[in-house]
């Protein structure tokens, strides 16, 4: 399950309408991975987690840590 999408999406204050404006990914997809009506592709999970500043796992919930990991060297 995906919640932590929607979690980390209403704490920011950010609509789905900006979500969409700023990372591509439609707004109709956006609710369907917050819903659980939908798993998002690898692709989008990394444009999520980029844009939101957070790890894959935060959006996955298999953490409850919110930074990310260290840059790749």
């Amino acid at each position: 399950m995906v919640k932590n999408i929607k979690l980390i999406r209403v704490t920011r204050d950010y609509s789905q309408l900006k979500v969409q404006m700023d990372t591509g990914i439609s707004q109709s997809m956006l609710s369907k991975y917050e819903t659980g009506d939908a798993i998002p592709s690898a692709e989008n999970l990394m444009i999520l987690a980029r844009y939101y500043g957070t790890s894959l796992d935060f959006l996955m919930d298999l953490t409850d840590e919110q930074k990310p990991y260290p840059p790749k060297r």
